[in-house]
């Protein structure tokens, strides 16, 4: 429902913000500029945008499918089960809920939207059997849920896949930044639900898992920051990204070929669903390209980038950010919402310029809170959320706040 106001919304103040300037500044092309742009937006959004995509994406979940074939997610899941059976101590060891939430998160760290989703709400119904308040939350499904919402994903394929079709030089350039920003808003999550429900942070396996994982991240931008250049930082980013991507194609294919796995029929049936997925996003796109599209003509969407503007100078702080902003803000509420706020600020700064980069480790340092929270406990009928929504913007508002960082470190 949230996004219903907000998608009409934008229409209606446009339309507002234009009949104001047409009265008041006596504009008599306003009109014709905002209904220019629906046009405009409406073309990108299948011709410049969704059909170029599927071509990308029928590449990657072809290279995904190899991976879940050649048991790319059982391996995660085997890694990360000890961590997991400590932050959710009210779940036995042998109850169905651990699998289901190891294979969901294993998923979602190689970006397998697809098998991650069925895979969550299982998890969230299993939960649900251990849960003594039907209609709410248990501790166990709000640890589930914070860190859903916080986003990690290894692999940001979508937006590197936007990134290629709009004309980066290097598509792969914000990969680094955007497992360094996405790293953040997981790790205060884990933390907050952690210190919220008592949950002992200094047992050896979950000390060692955060805070192995915290000394690497620490450790990497210590020695960006103080070792290397501007120019080394992003040509650093550049070559580890598609190094890293490389070798997870290759290993992909290695461990396939040894289970005995017909890579090349794996791919196949995999791309398949390039298109129907390319397909599926061309009324999300053409929707709010288009709404975007008349709050910015209207002036309305420049009027909010000023007022931020004005409130960081008031503080003594840098404002080049404040353009990717909208992306950061549309994020908690909606998926299709924020990734056109992250294509309109790249088609309007430039793909490559400080704010596109930016717009694009925003769309991947998080995930729809308020989206999550409706589909997971809509799902099984909670309906007292208790602090879930709360911590799980929490973690929103650290990923936010590491991707600025972030971004000024590579490419400010």
């Amino acid at each position: 429902m949230a996004l219903n106001y907000i998608w009409t919304g934008f229409f209606l103040v446009g339309f507002v913000a234009a009949l104001a300037q047409w009265l008041f500044l006596g504009d008599s092309e306003i009109f014709k500029r905002v209904i220019d742009g629906t046009f405009s937006s409406a073309k990108m959004a299948v011709m410049d945008i969704a059909l170029p995509l599927a071509g990308v994406m029928t590449l990657w979940l072809g290279i995904m499918n190899i991976g879940e074939k050649a048991g790319a997610i059982n391996l995660f899941a085997r890694l990360i089960a000890p961590f997991f059976s400590r932050i959710f101590p009210g779940v036995p060891r042998e109850h169905p809920a651990n699998g289901h939430m190891v294979m969901n998160f294993s998923a979602n760290i190689l970006g397998l939207d697809n098998a991650a989703t069925p895979f969550g709400l299982k998890a969230m119904e299993s939960l649900q059997t251990l849960n003594p308040r039907k209609d709410e939350a248990s501790d166990a499904q709000i640890m589930f849920l914070v860190i859903q919402t916080s986003g990690l994903t290894v692999i940001p394929l979508a937006i590197m896949a936007q990134r290629a079709i709009l004309g980066a030089a290097n598509p792969a350039d914000i990969f680094i930044p955007t497992l360094i920003a996405t790293f953040c808003s997981t790790f205060t999550g884990i933390v907050a639900v952690s210190l919220r429900q008592r949950i002992n942070l200094l047992d050896p396996v979950v000390f060692g898992w955060i805070g192995g994982l915290t000394a690497i991240i620490g450790a990497l931008v210590f020695y960006l920051t103080n070792y290397l250049a501007k120019a080394e930082i992003e040509l650093v980013s550049v070559v580890a990204a598609n190094l890293i991507l490389f070798s997870i194609i290759a290993a992909f294919m290695v461990a396939a070929l040894r289970k005995g796995v017909n890579v090349f029929e794996a791919f196949i049936e995999g791309a398949k669903g390039g298109i129907e997925t390319s397909l599926k996003i061309i009324p999300y796109l053409v929707g709010m390209l288009v709404a975007i599209s008349v709050v910015r003509n209207s002036g309305i969407l420049g009027l909010i980038v000023n007022a931020f503007e004005w409130v960081f100078t008031q503080l003594g702080l840098r404002t080049d950010f404040v353009g990717a902003l909208p992306t950061a803000l549309m994020k908690p509420l909606s998926g299709s919402g924020s990734r056109a706020m992250m294509i309109d600020a790249m088609t309007t700064y430039g793909v490559d310029s400080f704010v596109g980069r930016l717009a694009s480790i925003l769309q991947g340092a998080a995930d729809t809170t308020f989206y999550i929270v409706a589909l997971y406990f809509g799902s099984v009928g909670i309906r007292k959320t208790r602090y879930a929504i709360g911590y799980g913007l929490l973690a929103d508002l650290a990923g936010v706040i590491a991707a600025i960082f972030v971004a000024y470190l590579f490419f400010g």
